[in-house]
């Protein structure tokens, strides 16, 4: 069993873990984002890959989503944790707050969003986008722990790389949005259409455009992302271990009555 944990390079330095090894994939869709690093935390196999490449230069809309999914699944990848930065549109939703997010709104387009555009028709259902298992043993793993943690949120994914207007936000918030952000969708979906389960761990890093009177700016992001890293590896450290190689959900299924 491995899980992949796509994020920033700042989550190779958990206390206890061993990179062991690094692999660079050709896919049939291009290159993935960078190299997949192997490591291992509790005799559990983790692999890593930073989403927007090493250093950071790939904005959300260039990220071939397609490539990183594909790429965990051929090491075996069966779960995924992924983490990151959006912007508070909740006004309970402070910077720094972590959330477990349990829908999903698309707004993106213009990115190739399935492995299923060719010859054969495929309708997975999305109705819970993310892995209810993974979610109940992240959020056992936060109480045994003492952080405190948002269990439920809707995140609406846009294109970006321009942050949002405030009558944007409005309106999201009108249409049941917590927080924005750019890179879960096609992400996690794509991810259900090869059967792997995720997990989504946001980082509030900022309030959303009109919340706050404050300019949103990108060092703000990053800089509430870096001061946020040890509670995100807090968290895996407790939850990874807890993670057994069965899978009861419904995710291991999703390609199940799907196909035309």
């Amino acid at each position: 069993m491995s899980i992949g944990i796509i994020g920033g390079s700042g989550l190779y330095e958990i206390d206890g873990l061993t990179i062991n090894n690094e692999i660079t994939l050709s896919t049939p869709y291009s290159a993935p984002s960078s190299t997949y690093k192997i490591g291992t935390l509790g005799g559990i196999e983790l692999v890593f890959l930073p989403r927007h490449g090493v250093p950071h230069a790939i904005p959300p809309h260039k990220v071939n989503y397609r490539a990183n999914i594909w790429g965990f699944k051929s090491l075996g990848v069966d779960k995924i944790i992924a983490v990151n930065a959006v912007g508070g549109i909740s006004k309970d939703l402070a910077p720094g707050t972590i959330v477990l997010q349990d829908q999903i709104i698309d707004m993106t387009s213009g990115r190739l969003h399935t492995f299923y555009d060719a010859e054969k028709v495929v309708h997975i259902d999305f109705t819970n986008p993310y892995c209810p298992e993974m979610r109940g043993l992240c959020i056992a793993a936060a109480a045994a722990i003492s952080l405190p943690v948002r269990t439920a949120a809707t995140y609406i994914c846009v294109n970006g790389p321009r942050l949002e207007t405030a009558s944007e936000i409005r309106f999201f918030s009108q249409n049941g949005a917590d927080i924005v952000g750019m890179t879960a969708m096609p992400e996690t979906s794509l991810a259900r259409e090869l059967e792997i389960c995720v997990l989504g761990i946001s980082v509030v890093t900022n309030y959303a455009a009109g919340i706050s009177e404050n300019k949103l700016t990108a060092t703000e992001v990053v800089d509430k992302m870096r001061n946020s890293t040890g509670l995100i590896k807090k968290l895996l450290k407790a939850f990874i271990p807890t993670v057994t190689e069965t899978r009861s959900c419904p995710c291991k299924e999703a390609l199940k009555d799907a196909g035309l």
